[in-house]
């Protein structure tokens, strides 16, 4: 077996072969004709071959009406790239880019020929994000020049390009398309060799759980997908980028991740087959999760499945005064968001010194606003004027509404909703904001478990848009009615889930999140490769490390358990890692020092 050759520097890429032009190989060619490189465009169907050439000419057009391109640069981009059907053309090429479809016959078939096209010192590149670099890299004649070369759709916006090694290949071959990146403007992250690689193979497990709760029919494709864009920040929800990535081929990811892991997490959820046997493979069908105007559109048309505007039918009971059960910042920024909707705001705490230094958060928080022009003075005197700080729970005795937001502890929790069932006048609507803890066994603390639901309202609370309504099974529908009716007035967008563990967005959240500490356990990538890699490839406002440093590794290990507890999945079970870093005292920012260290406030 051919072992990886020299150090010695090959010479710049000047001139890349392009196998394969559809939507990501079209891409490629325009990135890489924009920095000045050669393009052989090659496809197999000369149909492709000519739309890619009616690809490039749109967009560049586009750059020019634009201002990024003068009309010079145009012409001289697209005479830089040359497209046809044989492979043979790629004969003189430093570089070979295949983006050929993911099946290792026809990827091999394609290495075979290069063999005996290109000359022996040219770099072999597969764009594949599903099949083994290294498998494609030893039926070659110079698996050393064979490497993975990994970009994002689309390739002209998308940073980031992941850089594949197997054991086989030369050190001066990554060297080379490395830098080649750089210099195509791109950020690239140097990666083994494994399914899905860094990006993916964290991102579809994720796509692959979220399918698998639509399918449980636990919440609406639209309310999964609105929680993930309002609850993380995620450009996209879940289900829509599956649609746009294409179904079958998140199913070919995932069957190949799951080849190599056997991680229940990564196998392909039924309704992925389901729908790519059934030709229901996303935007380019016209037809997946959601359904389009027109294969290829991305405009989204209601259908069968699609929710009626007036929401749930049945009205809610009247709400105009609520009561805040905490001290803490959740409970301040709860308080602080229906008193800006004109409610009426009782705000308790253990002791009336609690309640006031709540209250004072709230008065600093409306300062701020004023200082940055979002309101006057008068309105934040008269919305603090509508809270009242109390240190007893019999303030609430007039309340439409009580909302706890205290100690994440369901001993704490139970306690509190005896007291509120005795303290709260009847007819009154009793919430928690857990985000981890069941529902239902606050609402057996009281006799009134028709009563009681989850608001799972997201820190800080009044910038983010999101609660989620948690329904048990007990919940009556005019109490859940009533708590959609006030979401719409403190002008959140509720999302409604049963009561299971993490609800939509922490049980999407936190497995993600533990397989990112599972890479860094096994030594597979770097907590900056892997926090880079998430946010430019997959568009996320925070890497992974970034956000479990900020939520704190205690919160997260706990949340991790209450996953692992309710759903006996073997793939959810935290990472010792994470398990070793809490016992260490390092949890994070608050201490200084969690995956990263801080300096010291």
């Amino acid at each position: 077996m051919a072992t990886p050759q020299s150090d010695t520097p090959l010479s710049p890429l000047r001139t890349v072969a392009v196998v394969g032009l559809g939507t990501m190989g079209t891409g490629i060619a325009e990135v890489l004709a924009a920095a000045g490189r050669d393009v052989i465009g090659i496809d197999v169907q000369e149909a492709q071959a000519t739309k890619c050439v009616a690809a490039l000419e749109a967009s560049t057009a586009r750059a020019v009406e634009r201002g990024r391109l003068t009309g010079q640069q145009r012409a001289e981009l697209l005479a830089r790239v040359t497209t046809g059907t044989d492979l043979s053309a790629a004969a003189p090429a430093d570089l070979v880019i295949e983006v050929a479809p993911e099946s290792y016959e026809i990827k091999q078939q394609i290495f075979r020929e290069l063999d005996g096209i290109v000359r022996p010192d040219a770099v072999l590149a597969t764009g594949t994000n599903a099949l083994s670099v290294t498998r494609l890299a030893a039926d070659s004649a110079h698996p050393e020049r064979v490497l993975g070369l990994h970009f994002f759709n689309p390739a002209p916006a998308m940073k980031l390009v992941e850089v594949v090694s197997s054991v086989l290949t030369a050190p001066a071959a990554v060297t080379a398309v490395t830098d080649l990146a750089l210099d195509l403007g791109k950020e690239p992250v140097a990666v083994g060799d494994r399914p899905g690689f860094v990006a993916d193979g964290l991102l579809f497990g994720y796509l692959n759980q979220a399918a698998a709760m639509y399918e449980a029919r636990y919440a609406s494709r639209e309310d999964i997908d609105a929680a993930m864009r309002l609850g993380c920040g995620l450009p996209m929800g879940p289900l829509a980028l599956l649609d746009l990535i294409g179904i079958d081929t998140a199913r070919t990811v995932l069957e190949a991740m799951y080849s190599a892991s056997r991680d229940r997490l990564h196998a392909p959820a039924p309704i992925l087959k389901q729908l790519s046997e059934a030709g229901l493979t996303g935007r380019k069908a016209g037809r997946g999760f959601y359904t389009y105007e027109a294969p290829g559109s991305g405009t989204v048309v209601a259908d069968a499945l699609t929710p009626r505007e007036d929401g749930p039918s049945g009205a809610g009971r009247p709400v105009r005064s609520v009561g805040v059960a905490g001290s803490g910042t959740m409970a301040s920024g709860i308080a602080e968001v229906f008193a800006k909707a004109g409610f009426e705001v009782v705000l308790a705490a253990r002791s009336e010194e609690k309640a006031q230094a709540a209250k004072a958060r709230i008065g600093k928080s409306l300062s701020r606003s004023v200082d940055k022009g979002r309101m006057t003075a008068e309105a934040a005197a008269s919305i603090l004027d509508l809270i009242r700080a109390t240190g007893t729970y019999d303030d609430f005795a007039d309340v439409d509404l009580a909302v706890e937001a205290v100690a994440e502890d369901l001993e704490v929790k139970r306690q509190l909703f005896t007291t509120l069932d005795k303290v709260c006048k009847p007819g009154a609507v009793l919430a928690t904001t857990t985000s981890s803890l069941p529902v239902v066994a606050c609402a057996r603390a009281t006799s009134r478990p028709q009563d009681v639901i989850g608001m799972h309202f997201f820190n800080p609370a009044p910038a983010m848009k999101l609660v989620e309504v948690v329904r048990t099974v007990l919940t009556a529908d005019d109490v859940h009615a009533t708590v959609r009716e006030v979401c719409a007035k403190i002008r959140k967008h509720a999302v409604d889930c049963g009561d299971r563990a993490g609800f939509i967005v922490n049980a999407l959240l936190f497995p993600y999140l533990n397989n990112a500490v599972k890479m860094v356990q096994e030594h597979y990538a770097t907590l900056d490769d892997i926090d880079a890699a998430m946010k430019l490839g997959g568009g996320y406002p925070m890497g992974p490390f970034e956000l479990l440093d900020v939520v704190g590794l205690d919160v997260s290990l706990a949340i991790e358990k209450v996953l692992h507890r309710e759903f006996r999945d073997p793939g959810l079970a935290p990472a010792p890692l994470l398990e070793h870093l809490v016992a260490a005292g390092c949890l994070g920012r608050k201490t200084g020092r969690g995956f990263r260290e801080y300096a010291k406030r």
